[in-house]
């Protein structure tokens, strides 16, 4: 043994991760035909595991071997090609080397004097994005654990901006089809819950400007300010894109902080598609996008741009004897002064070495390959009577139910239940205006068209099995 057991000479490096490479290999060459779901049991089994901490060192062979092969399958199984629950995060190999760098450097890039090049590769990684939503050179941006601190860091944003130190009769606007992580977001930045008015959307799932205008309106006419409106670029429920063209105007006239949360659909802007169903999106304040959703990386990758960067370092700096002195420019930036974050993570390598070794082609054409599937999903739901579809579905989302079921949806839960039994894919259901959906999210890049097909095949089979058995 050696006298410094916390660092394993190479000899035992070597074994520890040629075993674990082995068994990733057998698990990704395995994906396909992995359950897409694994869980039965599995919280009885929680319950039971314990392994005990010891004194001394365990056998790291079996204990690697016990983690891959027994714990992670008892799960959902999002790196599959079955995947289709939720809005998935595919896990990109390119990004594990990242992760593996960065883990084993350990360099620190909170500041931009601690490592300069690696906080430069960051820098431009955020500009390329900020880029593709034609953003000004004076935005900023940060790259957060996901679309929820994204989130929550555009409020503070905002509020700093818009109210001030005082912001006790400010007003929040966005739609009740908002993901929860913004309402969560205002209460953690100091709104009472009745400054956050969620607005009524139309039968496809989006907000409308005018209901916005008069609600500010209202607000006004009570002595209230009116400070910021959220709108969403792909809802969870049904997918739903808000008119953020109009949005934006409305906001603009109104003096209102504009934010779009595009943690889901921001990717789309790649697309020739995504950028006529995403126009306006550049007049927006600030965007929320989650790299791990769209761009395919391993959860824990959002990010958020702000199109003035002021605004953003303003309302996250605090000064501290002990950091070095901050820089700022095009070239770099100090990412504890725009962030609520001092140590972080090397994130924005993950993306980095992804489009350096993928290129950026590869993820615009995947993402051109899940609307096309999309397509393929919608035309073979609507071809089934008894199925109809809910909401727009213009990404890669599809809400779908019985007709005339009610409004729990007994038979759609069903439906959903049979489809997650056969193991060959995993779809999720939620309420859209308190009718139960169930849905189909394609975005997973091992997604392709032989499962989709093997899916809907299974949908036309099992909906024909309840049809007559009704």
């Amino acid at each position: 043994m050696t006298s410094f057991p916390l660092e394993p000479e190479e000899a035992t490096l070597r074994r520890w991760f040629g075993e674990t490479l082995e068994l990733l290999y057998a698990n990704l060459n395995t994906l396909a035909e992995q359950p897409a779901s694994h869980i039965e049991g599995a919280r009885d089994a929680a319950r039971a595991m314990h392994r005990p901490f010891s004194e001394d060192p365990g056998d790291a062979v079996a204990i690697i071997r016990e983690v891959i092969e027994d714990y992670v399958p008892r799960s959902f199984h999002t790196a599959g090609p079955g995947y289709l629950a939720y809005i998935p995060g595919g896990g990109l190999v390119h990004a594990a080397l990242a992760d593996l760098i960065s883990n084993i450097t350990n360099r620190y890039i909170g500041v931009s004097l601690a490592a300069p090049l690696l906080v430069r590769l960051e820098v431009v990684t955020l500009r390329w994005l900020m880029d593709q939503m034609n953003y000004p050179a004076e935005a900023r941006g940060i790259f957060t654990s996901g679309g929820s601190m994204a989130n929550f860091s555009a409020v503070v944003c905002a509020r700093h901006r818009q109210l001030g130190e005082q912001f006790q009769d400010g007003v929040l606007y966005g739609a009740e089809e908002l993901h929860h992580s913004t309402g969560k977001a205002a209460m953690l930045a100091g709104f009472r819950h009745d400054q956050v008015r969620l607005l009524p959307v139309n039968d496809q799932g989006m907000l409308q400007p005018s209901i916005v205008a008069q609600a500010v309106a209202e607000d006004r006419s009570q002595g209230k300010r009116p400070a910021m409106l959220v709108g969403s670029a792909g809802t969870i429920n049904v997918g739903a894109v808000d008119p953020l063209n109009e949005l934006a105007d409305l906001a603009r006239s109104e003096g209102l902080w504009f934010h779009v949360d595009a943690a889901y659909g921001g990717p789309f802007q790649l697309t020739q598609r995504g950028q006529r169903l995403l126009q306006g999106i550049e007049k927006a304040d600030s965007i929320t996008m989650d790299p791990h959703k769209g761009f395919f990386l391993p959860y824990g990758t959002g990010c958020l741009l702000v199109r003035d960067g002021t605004a953003l370092r303003d309302s996250h700096r605090v000064e501290a004897d002990y950091l070095p002195e901050m820089q700022d420019s095009s070239d770099t930036q100090d990412f504890c002064d725009y962030s609520p974050e001092l140590s972080r993570d090397f994130r924005g390598l993950r993306l980095w070495l992804a489009l350096q070794l993928a290129g950026t082609r590869a993820f615009r054409d995947c993402l051109d390959e899940k609307l096309d599937l999309t397509t393929v999903v919608k035309e073979a739901i609507r071809e089934i009577p008894a199925l109809e579809i809910v909401g727009e579905a213009p990404l890669t989302l599809v809400a779908f139910r019985f007709k005339n079921d009610d409004d729990s949806g007994t038979r759609t839960q069903a439906l959903l239940e049979r489809l997650v039994a056969s193991k060959r894919v995993m779809i999720s259901g939620s309420y859209f205006q308190k009718r139960y959906v169930a849905k189909f999210c394609i975005l997973s890049f091992r997604t392709h068209r032989d499962r989709v097909d093997e899916a809907l095949d299974l949908l036309r089979r099992e909906v024909h099995t309840m049809e007559g058995a009704a």
